[in-house]
């Protein structure tokens, strides 16, 4: 593929560019430099266009990074209480789920040597498991 370029001073250049070009890897900031940029657009000194120029970032990303802090800002101020039930709220989970995964495997283990012993009789019909195996 051939690009023709102008150099601004009247002349007309003609470059091979290759056929594989590779895009430029997205910018990633890391929380502190969003929080900085979102409080500098809370604050309203400056633009969000101005915001955006000094930063060297784009003002959509900007405005995006503010509304987010704004409608998240409570969650700073939140009791450590809320914050710890929800983490052993997600501990709880957890552990859960892997008890009923091991216990599972022993009902299985179970069935299957009761069948191969000649002494199952099933499961009640209340218990509506998986037992086919």
């Amino acid at each position: 593929m051939e690009l023709i370029v102008f150099d601004g001073c009247g002349v007309w250049l003609t470059t091979q560019t290759p056929t594989n070009q590779v895009k430029a890897k997205r910018k990633r900031h890391d929380p502190e430099f969003k929080a900085r940029v979102a409080l500098e657009a809370l604050k309203g000194l400056m633009t969000v266009q101005q915001i955006a120029k000094e930063f060297d970032g784009h003002l959509v990303q900007v405005s995006e990074w503010k509304k987010k802090l704004s409608a998240q800002a409570s969650s700073v101020f939140e009791s450590g209480k809320q914050q710890a039930a929800v983490a052993d709220f997600s501990a709880e989970r957890t552990d859960l789920h892997s008890k009923i995964g091991e216990l599972t495997v022993k009902l299985d283990f179970v069935v299957k040597k009761s069948k191969q012993l000649g002494v199952w009789s099933g499961l009640p019909s209340s218990l509506n498991l998986d037992t086919q195996r």
